[in-house]
C-alpha cells in the first residue's frame, strides 16, 4: 500500500476544495408529526456526520450521537419525546436501534427482544408501538411489531428483500414493500394489521411477469384514513396514485408533468407536496385534491434533495445547484437551518451535453475548469446503478475543476430519473450497457476538445468504482488512470459475501445466482478482464463494507499484483465510505496525488 502525504506547509491556508468539505452542512429537518417544533437533523460540524436535536421554540440545538465513524440514520417519534437512531459497527450497517429523550440523556435499547440485523425500515405509532424491518443472511426479511412495554411479534418473514413502508395514522395498518415475485428492482405491496393479516395487495408486476414497480410514500395523516399514497410506474415513469386499501379504490391523480414525481401529504391531509424530477434537475409543485390542480412553489432553479410541507403551509426544502452550495430553505422565505462557520466556496456551474449513444440520447453534466481546452478530464461514474448525477453542490468533483480538470457525470442507461425503460435496460448485460454509453460521452468529450485523449480519468465509488475496474478491463486504450472506490471487483465473490438484499438485486440484475447463470457473472466482473487492464489503478476500500466486501477487492489487487501491473490500495476502518471528513479529505487528495503523477 502507497500513500502520499499532503505537500502543502503546515501554516498554508486551506485551499477551496478542502474547505468545501470542512464547511459546515446540515440535512433537511425532520420534525415530530404530533410537535412539529421539535426537529432532527445531521450536520458535519464536528468533523463528523452526526445526529442533532432542534428545538424550534426554543433555538437550542444540541448533539445527539458521538461516535468514531459517525452516525446518519435517526428518526423522531411522533409526539417528539424520543429520538431513535441505529447503531451499528464501524459502517458496517449491521446492528439494532436505540433511543434517546429528546432533551437529552443516557441511550438505551429501543428494540429489546429483536436481535441485530441489517436494517428493514422502520414505522413509529402514536402509542410507542414500533414496526421494525429486519434483514440477516440467515433469516430473510422479517417485520416484528414491538408493542410499548411488549414483547415483539413476528408479523412477516420471507427470503426476498422486504421493508417496513408505513404505519398508518392511527397505527393500525401496516403497509409493506416486498419482493416475494423475485425481482428486485420491481416491489409490490401487502398492507397488514398489526397481527400480521392481509387487508390488500398491489402488484403491478403480476406475479413477476412485468418489470412495473410500486413504493410507499405514505399513509393520510389522519385518523381513520385509509388511503395510502403510492409511487407507480405504469405510464413508463415514477407517479404517484391514491389507493385506498380499505374499498381498494385506485385514484389516478394524472399529473401530467415529463419526469419523475414524487409525493408527500401536507400534515391536514388537503394536499400533496409534490416534488419533480427532470433533466437531473428539480422543482416543488402543490397538488391540491378538492380542485384536483398544481400550483408550482416557488424556488430558485437548481436541485432539490429533500422537501417538507409544515402545518402552517410552508415549505421547506435542502436546494443546491453544481455552483453554489447546500441551503435549507423556506417558502415562507429566508435560511431555515444556517449552520455557524464559514460557508463553503462556490465552484463552477454544469453545462448539459446531450449524445447520440447505442440506446438513445444520454445525457452528461459537464464542468469545465478556467482556460481552454483540451483539459484532462476525470469522467466521475454515478454509484446505485439506480441514481443519477443532478445539478446539485459535489465537493468531489469541485477538487477536480480546482486542480484543471474538466469533469464529466454521465447518466448511462441504468440511470434513473429518464423513464423506467432507461433504468431497467442493464438488466442481463450488467456493467457492459452503462460503459457503451459512457465511451459514446467519451468520444464526444475527445471529438469536441474539451478533453485531452491521453489524460482520460474513469473514476467512481461504489457502482461507479465497479464500473471504474470494469472499464478499465473492457476498454483499455480509452483510459490513461482508473480511481476506484469501494467497489466491486470479483463479482461472485462479492455475491457470497455481501449483504442478503444485495445478493436479491443481483439476482435481479443477472438473472440468477453464480452457479444458476455463471456466464453471466464472468462476462461482468472486473476479475474476468484484469489482466487486460493497462492503465495505473488506485483502489479505496472500507474493511467493513457490507455492500463491496474486502475480500473480493483483495482477489482482484492479488491479480495485478500477480503481473506487476501498476497499483496503489488504500483501505481505511469504516464501511462503504465515510462519514468523517478529514477521512474524505485524505481519500481525495490521495486520488488527486495518484493522478497527477500518473498523468505527468
Amino acid at each position: 500500500m502507497t500513500e502520499k502525504n499532503d505537500h502543502e506547509p503546515h501554516n498554508a491556508p486551506a485551499p477551496d476544495w478542502e474547505k468545501r468539505f470542512r464547511a459546515p452542512r446540515v440535512s433537511l429537518p425532520e420534525w415530530a408529526e404530533d410537535a412539529p417544533d421539535r426537529s432532527l437533523f445531521v450536520s458535519n460540524a464536528t468533523g463528523t456526520y452526526e445526529l442533532y436535536a432542534w428545538d424550534r421554540a426554543t433555538g437550542a440545538q444540541r448533539q445527539v450521537t458521538d461516535r468514531p465513524n459517525g452516525t446518519t440514520d435517526g428518526v423522531l417519534t411522533p409526539d417528539g419525546r424520543w429520538i431513535w437512531w441505529f447503531s451499528d459497527t464501524d459502517g458496517d450497517e449491521f446492528g439494532v436501534w436505540k433511543r434517546q429523550p429528546f432533551g437529552g440523556g443516557d441511550d438505551e435499547p429501543a428494540t429489546p427482544g429483536i436481535g441485530a440485523a441489517y436494517p428493514g425500515g422502520l414505522a413509529l405509532g402514536r402509542d410507542g408501538t414500533a414496526v421494525v424491518g429486519c434483514s440477516t443472511d440467515e433469516d430473510g426479511s422479517t417485520i416484528h411489531v414491538l408493542p410499548p412495554g411488549g414483547t415483539p411479534v413476528e408479523i412477516y418473514r420471507h427470503r426476498e428483500s422486504a421493508g417496513v413502508g408505513d404505519l398508518s395514522h392511527d397505527g393500525t395498518l401496516v403497509a409493506v414493500e416486498h419482493t416475494e415475485h423475485g425481482d428486485a428492482m420491481h416491489s409490490a405491496l401487502r398492507v397488514v394489521r398489526l397481527d400480521g393479516t392481509t387487508v390488500a395487495e398491489l402488484d403491478d408486476t403480476k406475479g413477476g411477469e412485468l418489470e412495473l414497480g410500486l413504493s410507499v410514500l405514505g399513509f393520510a395523516p389522519v385518523d381513520g384514513d385509509s388511503r395510502l399514497l403510492v409511487g407507480h410506474q405504469r405510464r413508463g415513469r415514477w407517479e404517484p396514485i391514491v389507493w385506498d386499501v380499505a374499498s381498494g379504490e385506485e385514484t389516478d391523480l394524472a399529473i401530467e408533468l415529463p419526469g419523475d414525481v414524487s409525493a408527500e401529504w401536507y400534515p391536514d391531509g388537503s394536499a400533496l407536496l409534490i416534488v419533480h424530477s427532470f433533466d437531473a434537475r428539480s422543482e416543488l409543485w402543490r397538488y391540491d385534491f378538492a380542485r384536483r390542480e398544481l400550483t408550482a412553489v416557488e424556488m430558485p432553479a437548481g436541485t432539490v434533495s429533500g422537501a417538507t410541507a409544515r402545518p402552517d403551509g410552508s415549505v421547506e426544502y435542502l436546494w443546491s445547484t453544481a455552483a453554489h452550495p447546500p441551503v435549507v430553505r423556506s417558502t415562507s422565505g429566508g435560511v431555515v437551518l444556517d449552520p455557524p462557520g464559514a460557508k463553503a466556496p462556490e465552484s463552477v456551474p454544469v453545462t448539459d451535453v446531450w449524445v447520440e449513444g447505442p440506446g438513445g440520447r444520454i445525457h452528461a453534466l459537464v464542468q469545465r475548469p478556467a482556460g481552454e481546452g483540451p483539459f484532462p478530464t476525470v469522467f466521475e461514474i454515478h454509484g446505485g446503478p439506480t441514481a443519477h448525477d443532478r445539478d446539485s453542490f459535489t465537493a468531489g468533483p469541485a477538487a477536480w475543476v480546482d486542480h484543471g480538470y474538466a469533469v464529466v457525470r454521465v447518466n448511462y442507461r441504468g440511470s434513473t430519473g429518464y423513464g423506467r425503460e432507461w433504468t431497467d435496460a442493464l438488466k442481463h448485460r450488467v456493467g457492459l450497457i452503462e460503459l457503451e454509453d459512457i465511451a459514446a460521452v467519451r468520444e464526444w468529450a475527445v471529438t469536441s476538445r474539451l478533453a485531452d485523449p491521453s489524460k482520460l480519468v474513469l473514476s467512481g465509488g461504489s457502482w461507479g468504482g465497479y464500473l471504474t475496474l470494469l472499464g478499465l478491463g473492457t476498454q483499455p486504450d480509452a483510459w490513461a488512470v482508473g480511481l476506484a472506490a469501494v467497489p466491486v471487483a470479483d463479482y461472485v465473490t462479492a455475491y457470497h459475501d455481501e449483504m442478503e438484499a444485495l445478493k436479491s438485486m443481483d439476482r435481479t440484475l443477472l438473472g440468477g445466482t453464480p452457479e444458476e447463470v455463471p456466464e453471466r457473472y464472468e462476462a461482468s466482473s472486473p476479475l474476468t478482464y484484469v489482466d487486460e487492464v493497462r492503465a495505473p489503478v488506485y483502489i479505496s476500500a472500507g474493511l467493513n463494507d457490507p455492500r463491496c466486501p474486502i475480500q473480493q477487492v483483495e482477489n482482484y489487487v492479488n491479480r495485478l499484483a500477480a503481473r506487476g501491473a501498476t497499483h496503489e490500495v488504500y483501505r481505511y476502518d469504516a464501511g462503504h465510505g465515510s462519514l468523517v471528513v478529514e477521512e474524505r479529505i485524505k481519500q481525495v487528495r490521495l486520488e488527486l496525488d495518484f493522478a497527477e503523477r500518473h498523468l505527468a
